[in-house]
């Protein structure tokens, strides 16, 4: 009972509620420029030719952990690179919230999980993030050759932190870039987002 007043109090389980104006699926994907872990400037127009995969993520948060720590994020990322996609790991969570990591701290955690996103990138300022209108970690995206943004929700079908449920989700981020890049309509291009809230710079 702890345990989940715990998880209840320090990372409210968020869907799509509107907290931030956001683009719709078959808009323009808002471009950013963010500095990556080792302070390279990363810009998404950047890969403008080449279909890109948009990751909030927080460590601190159970769902991020979730699909981590089983390996399903992982396995996700090296799908989409796999296919000629660019993965982008972006971190909108302030610097004095309680779960901030630093950026070493950051790449050294997801190195231990076997992640290899295509950079991580920090967004301390919130400016990316609220830009697409994120609102949980993990919240999805993607954007793609033309800067058009295809896909925006969650990772899966099951709003759960418990890894089981993974093997019985849709992975919508591997359905829908497969789709996209086999020409296909995406089936499901907006999906609701499920995870912690997004822990914003000057948010009450």
């Amino acid at each position: 009972m702890l345990m989940r007043r715990t998880l209840l109090t320090c990372c409210a389980l968020v869907f799509a509620a509107a907290s931030h104006a956001a683009p719709s699926v078959g808009q323009a994907a808002p471009d950013f420029a963010l500095k990556d872990a080792s302070g390279k400037t990363v810009k998404l127009s950047d890969f403008r030719g080449k279909y890109v995969v948009l990751e909030w993520t927080n460590p601190g948060c159970p769902y991020v952990r979730k699909h981590y720590d089983s390996g399903n994020m992982p396995a996700t990322q090296a799908d989409a690179v796999g296919k000629g996609a660019v993965w982008l790991s972006i971190n909108s969570t302030a610097k004095d919230a309680y779960d901030y990591m630093a950026p070493a701290k950051l790449v050294a955690w997801k190195n231990e999980r076997k992640s290899r996103p295509s950079a991580v990138l920090m967004d301390e300022d919130g400016v990316a993030g609220k830009a697409y209108g994120a609102r949980t970690t993990p919240h999805m995206y993607i954007v793609d050759p033309r800067g058009q943004l295809v896909y925006a929700g969650g990772i899966d079908s099951i709003a759960s932190s418990n890894p089981a449920d993974i093997g019985k989700a849709v992975n919508y981020v591997k359905q829908g870039l497969a789709e996209a890049m086999a020409g296909k309509p995406i089936s499901a291009a907006t999906t609701r987002a499920y995870g912690c809230s997004v822990k914003y710079k000057n948010d009450a």
